[in-house]
């Protein structure tokens, strides 16, 4: 794939798995990866409870897909998105693909469209199951997009200012196996001198665990959460090229 500018996604989202209050936010974080020329939403639309996505869509210029519940206890709308995303896969009018959703029944279709040489996103709620997140290049939470204090609603649920209900953002604690595997990435990338490239660093992290991003615990780049923990030393080394200074990290001795 070419620059992120030029990089066509289709981004296909579960309307019965995700949250209607971030999905602004959402399309920015898209943006960061590509141009979404395909951009829809799957759900029955006669249930009350996905009234809440009308507003949202139209601001975000997102097609909403119409698929009836035919059967009770079975997922319609799953079916429709996997039908419509090997379609758009045949007919080469994408790059890659942003899968959003909460849901591990979309780890299979992940899995076949990496296996196409699709590069694949994922985005959903941190309560996703781990095999659709590692089935993924890479997987962003919801939660990490999100304000500080936002109503903490979902489609169809009363936003009056009597049932509004504020959430504070909450981030994830470097526990040691964070650390040790910060530790064991610096290692597989470092040349003689035990130095790495803070860039290898991060690409190789998301190889390793596709859901590890800075800003799950409270960091907006890959460095400042490094510099925090007391285990590594950053350098800062002159670019040839005249840039931006390059960054290296290591591991400290004991």
């Amino acid at each position: 794939m070419t620059s992120s500018e030029d990089t066509k996604l289709a981004v296909l989202i579960d309307g019965d798995n995700v949250p209607n209050r971030s999905v602004k936010e959402m399309m920015q974080e898209i943006a960061k990866y590509g141009n979404a020329t395909i951009k829809r939403i799957y759900g029955d639309w006669t249930r009350p409870n996905l009234s809440g996505w009308k507003a949202v869509l139209l601001e975000n210029a997102i097609t909403p897909i119409q698929q009836y519940g035919y059967t009770t206890g079975k997922n319609a709308t799953d079916s429709a998105m996997i039908i419509d995303a090997m379609d758009i896969l045949y007919s080469k009018k994408a790059d890659g693909f942003f899968l959003v959703s909460s849901d591990s029944d979309f780890t299979r279709l992940a899995t076949r469209l990496r296996e196409a040489g699709m590069k694949v996103y994922g985005m959903g709620e941190k309560k996703t199951p781990d095999p659709f997140i590692v089935a993924c290049d890479k997987f962003i939470y919801i939660e990490i997009l999100q304000g500080d204090n936002e109503p903490d609603s979902r489609a169809g649920e009363s936003t009056s200012a009597k049932g509004k209900s504020t959430r504070k953002k909450t981030f994830d604690k470097i526990t040691g196996k964070v650390i040790r595997l910060i530790e064991s990435t610096i290692n597989d990338t470092a040349d003689e001198d035990g130095w790495s490239f803070m860039g290898d660093v991060g690409t190789l992290l998301l190889k390793k665990q596709p859901n590890f991003d800075p800003r799950n615990f409270g960091y907006q780049k890959l460095t400042p959460l490094i510099s925090s923990i007391d285990k590594f030393e950053i350098e800062q080394r002159a670019n040839q090229r005249g840039k931006s200074n390059l960054i290296y990290v290591r591991n400290k001795e004991d």
